[in-house]
This record gives C-alpha cells, sequence and structure tokens, in this order.
C-alpha cells in the first residue's frame, strides 16, 4: 500500500511517498521524497493514502537535520527502486559523509566506472527519488562548481551551507 505525506522544511513543503513496511513500528518504507518544482517530482496519485502519521520519525530526523542536530538519517527504504547500476550509484551517495563533498568522478571511480562512466553517474544520480535523505547534493563538479540538482542549484547550495561543506570547500579553493 502507497502512503503519502508532507513535511514543512526550509526547502519548501516536502513530498513523502512510501510503501507500508513490514517493520513492527508500523512505519513505512521511503520510496520517493521530493522537493517542490523538482524535475521528475513525485505525483500524488489516486488510490495513495494520506497518512502522515506513518511518516512522523522521518519527520522528526528531516527536523533534526533542518535544525542542524542530525548528520545521517535512520530510514528504511523502498526495495527494488531503480536499475542495478543506480542502485550502485546510489549505495555510493549514502557513503559521503555529512559536511563533505565529492566529484562526479570519484562517484564514477568508487563505483568501478571511470572516464565514460562519469556521464552516466550524473544521470543516475538525477534519477535519485530521495533527495536530502540520499545525499546527491554533496556531488560537486571537478573543479568545484556546483553542478545540477533535480531540486534545483540553490536548494544544494543551502544544503551544503547547511552541513558546512560549502565554507570548507570555500576555505579550501582560497588557499591555492
Amino acid at each position: 500500500m502507497t502512503m503519502y505525506g508532507t513535511v514543512d522544511s526550509p526547502l519548501g513543503e516536502l513530498l513523502l511517498v512510501g510503501e507500508e513496511s513490514a517493520a513492527a513500528d508500523g512505519g513505512v518504507a521511503l520510496a520517493s521524497l521530493s522537493l517542490p518544482g523538482q524535475k521528475g517530482a513525485a505525483v500524488i496519485q489516486d488510490g495513495w493514502i494520506h497518512a502522515p502519521e506513518a511518516f512522523a520519525g522521518i519527520a522528526a530526523q528531516l527536523h533534526a537535520y533542518f535544525a542542524g542536530r542530525l548528520t545521517r538519517f535512520d530510514i528504511a527504504y523502498a526495495e527494488n527502486r531503480g536499475t542495478e547500476f543506480q542502485r550502485r550509484v546510489w549505495a555510493a551517495l549514502d557513503a559521503v559523509p555529512y559536511g563533505e563533498t565529492v566529484s562526479y568522478g570519484q562517484i564514477a571511480e568508487r563505483i568501478g566506472t571511470p572516464g565514460a562512466g562519469v556521464r552516466a553517474v550524473g544521470t543516475a544520480i538525477g534519477r535519485n527519488p530521495l533527495l536530502v535523505v540520499r545525499p546527491c547534493h554533496r556531488v560537486i563538479g571537478a573543479d568545484g562548481a556546483l553542478r545540477g540538482y533535480a531540486g534545483g542549484v540553490e536548494r544544494k547550495e543551502r544544503l551544503l551551507e547547511l552541513e558546512g561543506a560549502l565554507a570548507v570547500r570555500r576555505a579550501g579553493s582560497a588557499a591555492r
């Protein structure tokens, strides 16, 4: 059963979509987290159940993250989303620590597809259905430039500023 709820955030109202979880807590496995105006955002479908209470734990983690009190999410994700390649890229995203950035090329190297694989990695990152909680915002250009973000580059910049990654990156590039 597909459920949805919304959460207010500094980035706008987030749409959370999940599948009923078999977990004892009766929660949901998160399938999608969308930002307003996001390219490829989830759209509420007929038959989906509005169940904001099912997302209470996820909402609490998101509020703590935006308040600067949470650096790592502990959320169950819906399985079997994306291609095998996309899941490899997304797993590499999950491993990028809070407050750090990596390049698209570094992600490609981590999953064993350097060189020409960078473009495919960028496409897979762009299809990440779990913005904010799966940190695709931490991936930047090799030159340090902020490249595309499905929720908009200005939101990517805000998330990196929240995590302190932008200040660190700017300080590092100023020292060169």
